[in-house]
């Protein structure tokens, strides 16, 4: 608990100087930058799409003695039709993105005549998603310059902006309904904790903890991004506490799962070391995870970063719960051998092994909320995106309550029903490995 305290404090104390960037208007900043193509944003436009689009203190690094600005501009594309522009550029068809009929050309710096600065409004007709794009077709020549963009829809008969991309509209909705569906869930979880209080343990109000999170960080999401549509930029008010929630949340389920693998609630005296040697590995790697996550949302669409980030998160993820399943299948092994010679054994084992059912299941919600949200989201309609948050929802749902009809409170449950005998076994057990450890640390 103290470890868990320290991590947290520690992830808000870097949280306080770091800005969140979960936002449609964005300004970003480019210094002497040569690049052909500069990458600013991405988003879903229906049919009354608007971008706002203004630069600041433009300035062109000039080894050239004659300037064509007819090839500097911004431009919108969509994913399909860049493929193709860029076989036209391969072919020879055109030398600039800025002449193919393929794109929407935004503003080109013709029209700056002798000007540094310049602001355009550009209304998107055809319903897609689009990124926006700067293009520089001049050799050896460099750009520096501040852009602000403001991506939107209008939306109603009074044409009222929304911020959220196409894709994303839906998910202040989601969230609601979501968090609702949780609230439900807890409600119906202490009613079932009252019934049966007699054979209630600590990881019964513990799994309630946890949907309590759940959906309170559903609730500020849904918060966030509906003043994201409303103004178009996010608010550390609602960022702050839905990266704590996410924190604690994280933390608590590895801890979850090390707990139920353990056997808390019936060889909780002598595995009680073995969960604090797993926590005191997985509460750091969600320290880190939730401040790469942090860093991750601040960094802009196209950052080389941002990929590094979440690369870094899944790689985290993958070492916690490698953290968690490896020992419990190493000591399931070891039972397995002994249960050779030992019927006590066996019969303990047997129960044990009936853990891996669950752990299967556990596997299949995190590829389906990890990897298969993420492929969902390569092949669905841009403005179906918010599709994957559903799935994922429901995943959640459907995971914790197989989880809480699996671990019911009751006295007869038959993944913690153990008799003396055979807790004697696994304590036993448990002894050897502790000595083989000793032992292992006394030759070092």
């Amino acid at each position: 608990m103290a470890m868990m305290l320290l991590s947290l404090l520690l992830f808000l104390l870097i949280s306080l100087f770091v800005s969140f960037g979960s936002a449609e208007i964005r300004l970003t900043e480019i210094r002497s930058d040569f690049r052909s193509i500069i990458p600013f944003d991405e988003f879903g436009f229906t049919h009354t799409g608007v971008l706002k689009l203004s630069a600041h203190q433009i300035h062109l690094l000039n080894r050239n003695s004659v300037l064509d600005l007819a090839k500097l501009g911004f431009f919108l594309t969509t994913r399909d039709a860049w493929i193709h522009v860029i076989q036209q550029l391969a072919d020879g068809e055109i030398r600039c993105a800025l002449e193919s009929d393929l794109v929407k050309l935004v503003y080109d710096f013709r029209s700056l005549e002798g000007n540094s600065n310049f602001y355009t409004l550009f209304r998107v007709k055809n319903a897609d998603r689009y990124t926006l794009l700067f293009a520089n077709c001049l050799d050896q020549v460099s750009v520096s310059m501040t852009v602000q963009s403001k991506m939107l829809n209008l939306d109603g008969k009074n044409d009222s902006p929304d911020y959220l991309s196409a894709g994303d509209s839906m998910l202040p909705i989601v969230y609601s309904l979501s968090s609702l569906v949780y609230f439900t869930l807890a409600g119906i979880w202490i009613h079932i904790i009252y019934r049966r209080r007699f054979t209630v343990s600590r990881i019964h109000f513990f799994m309630l903890a946890m949907v309590i999170l759940k959906s309170l960080n559903l609730i500020f999401q849904s918060a966030n991004k509906s003043h994201i549509e409303v103004t178009g930029m996010a608010a550390d008010l609602w960022n702050i506490p839905i990266q704590t929630l996410s924190f604690l949340k994280g933390i608590m389920f590895f801890t979850l799962l090390a707990s139920i693998g353990t056997g808390w609630s019936h060889l909780k005296p002598f595995l009680q070391h073995k969960v604090n040697r797993v926590l005191m590995i997985v509460i750091p790697l969600q320290v880190v995870a939730n401040i790469v996550q942090v860093l991750a949302d601040e960094a802009p669409p196209f950052s080389p970063y941002k990929v590094a980030w979440n690369t870094t998160i899944m790689l985290v993820d993958v070492v916690c719960y490698c953290t968690v399943f490896l020992p419990i299948v190493w000591w399931i092994k070891n039972l397995r051998e002994a249960a050779q010679t030992d019927n006590k054994a066996a019969a303990y084992l047997m129960k044990l092994t009936q853990l891996r059912q669950y752990y299967i299941v556990v596997i299949c919600y995190v590829y389906l909320t990890r990897v298969a949200v993420i492929a969902m989201s390569t092949f669905t309609s841009f403005e179906y995106l918010w599709t994957g948050a559903v799935v994922r929802e429901l995943a959640t749902v459907a995971f914790y309550v197989f989880t809480a009809y699996k671990f019911m409170p009751e006295s007869q449950n038959p993944y913690y029903v153990i008799d003396d005998e055979e807790k004697d076994v696994g304590a036993e057990q448990l002894e050897v490995e502790d000595g083989e450890e000793t032992n292992g640390e006394c030759l070092q």
